[in-house]
């Protein structure tokens, strides 16, 4: 998934967004609120991950604002902020979950699945299409019940269209899903290439082509 940090610390901003990297998301972070507005407002997130003592602004003050606009964006809060009255406050504020930390990037991951299924309407843990099985923990697909093996960015690729399996992503979309701002722009057909390899790798028919469009998933019927 894409996920957004907005944490000011440096240490903790950067070792946040190393490990969720090193977990196959693609992760941009953002030290102050006014940052993370303005990549909200041109950049489709799966996830924010949100501190609140925030230079120029309380992050409980950004939440209130981004959900007063209409960002539907699954908002977890990262805090040192202990306390059950803290953590009503933020929930009750729009947040979809609330963490302490120190927290171990495992956790924190697990966490951001959790919300993803929520908010994705999916209760189990493997995402299932047709002969297609892919656990987000894991990383591993199974194609009738063989593992594939896909590199990070195929992987978020297949991910992408998993979940919005009856909707026709345009390529500029997609290529928000493999690309954070930090990455070197990617070649013209740069996109192109990974849909060949998910082809090859799982089925000719998994990605649909719909010209001067975009792509959805195919079929996930196993076939002779």
């Amino acid at each position: 998934m894409r996920v957004l940090i907005v944490e000011d610390d440096l240490l903790l901003g950067d070792a946040l967004a190393t490990g969720l990297r090193q977990l196959g998301h693609v992760v941009d972070w953002f030290g102050d609120g006014t940052q993370a507005d303005a990549a909200l407002a041109v950049t489709t997130f799966d996830a924010v991950v949100l501190d609140l003592g925030l230079p120029g602004g309380d992050g409980l003050v950004w939440l209130a604002r981004w959900r007063s606009a209409g960002v539907a964006v699954p908002m977890l809060i990262l805090t040192a902020r202990d306390g059950a009255e803290h953590s009503i406050t933020g929930l009750d504020g729009g947040a979809d979950d609330y963490l302490i930390k120190p927290i171990s990037i495992d956790e924190l991951a697990a966490r951001l699945r959790a919300v993803l299924r929520r908010t994705s309407g999916r209760a189990q843990s493997v995402w299932q299409h047709g002969a297609l099985e892919y656990d987000p923990a894991s990383k591993q697909v199974r194609w009738k019940g063989e593992t594939v093996e896909l590199t990070g960015r195929e992987l978020a690729l297949l991910e992408a269209l998993l979940k919005h399996p009856q909707r026709v992503l345009s390529k500029a979309h997609l290529q928000e899903k493999l690309y954070d701002w930090s990455s070197t722009e990617p070649e013209s057909n740069t996109l192109e290439v990974h849909i060949h390899h998910l082809r090859r790798k799982i089925d000719p028919a998994i990605v649909r082509t719909l010209r001067g469009v975009g792509y959805a998933l195919g079929s996930g019927e196993a076939g002779p």
